[in-house]
């Protein structure tokens, strides 16, 4: 994650390593046939898998899941074949930065208005020091367990749903800022709203940041936490992807739990990652953006 001030922070896809990645199995049943209006619960046994599988990863390959590297690329392929299996329709997004071949994962969920996107995202690399559990193997697990949590329930969203998985955030949000630049103007103007989740299970949390942007985003939010007497503290638009679609006037919300002591260190590993906010996190990105998509 990248914060101004304090911290530094389509499709021929060409030499893409496909690892063989072990999937959680809570993760590998096809989406199932029934439809409910009910929002689904996200257990810590359904997102830490994630966790953990990205952690091994790390540990194969130097000790990082950086941009351009083996961690990253097998990162990138475990969170595909988990959305494919799904039933989600995938896509990689290559680019290139400092020479070097970057990815986004772009994931689409069937239905809804074309018209109007719910687009939810998180950066899925690492810096070069460390795992980045935290940042941000916690958001992308957190979205990654909330579109597999809508697609098991059968989601009927009135609004278009894609997820986002972006490469070379550490670099300087390099991957959503592609992302965001090959899009048309037509195109931009579709996403209703872009909602960022970059650190989202630090252990002793005492607030949740809320991105303050677009309004019913950001209320939502707000009153998800309300509801479970969670304190929250509104920030600006900076910090992570969401300065990409900011930038281009697309409406932003999101939220992050905050740095930790092992920030951008090799300490930053699944035990530095609280399975209860994490937990907690990972259904509050579910329920707002269930209530975006089908309210």
């Amino acid at each position: 994650m990248e914060i101004p001030g304090r911290i530094r922070r389509t499709v021929a896809v060409v030499g893409l390593c496909v690892a063989l990645v072990a999937v959680p199995a809570a993760a590998q049943a096809e989406p199932a046939a029934p439809r409910t209006a009910q929002v689904p619960v996200v257990t810590a046994e359904q997102v830490m898998p994630h966790l953990r599988a990205l952690q091994e990863i790390a540990d194969r390959n130097g000790g990082n899941r950086a941009h351009g590297t083996q961690g990253f690329r097998q990162s990138l392929t475990y969170v595909k074949r988990v959305l494919d299996r799904a039933g989600f329709r995938t896509s990689l997004r290559p680019f290139t930065y400092n020479g070097v071949l970057g990815y986004n994962l772009i994931a689409d969920w069937r239905g809804g208005d074309p018209e109007h996107v719910v687009l939810v995202g998180a950066h899925l690399d690492s810096v070069a020091a460390g795992p980045g559990m935290n940042d941000n193997g916690s958001g992308a697990a957190a979205v990654l367990a909330s579109a597999v949590a809508m697609s098991r329930a059968g989601v009927v969203p009135k609004r278009h749903m894609r997820f986002a998985w972006w490469g070379a955030e550490e670099q300087g949000l390099i991957g959503s800022k592609d992302y965001v630049a090959e899009l048309s103007a037509a195109e931009r103007e579709k996403i209703d709203v872009y909602l960022n989740f970059d650190m989202t299970g630090t252990k002793d949390v005492r607030q949740w940041f809320v991105v303050h942007d677009e309004p019913r985003a950001t209320d939502a939010f707000e009153a998800y936490f309300a509801a479970r007497g969670l304190p929250t503290f509104d920030i600006g638009i900076g910090g992570s992807d969401h300065v990409s679609f900011g930038a281009a006037g697309i409406p932003v919300s999101g939220f992050t739990t905050g740095l930790d002591d092992c920030y951008h260190d090799a300490c930053d590993r699944v035990d530095n990652v609280d399975p209860g906010t994490e937990t907690t996190s990972a259904n509050a990105v579910l329920g707002v953006t269930w209530q975006l998509a089908t309210g």
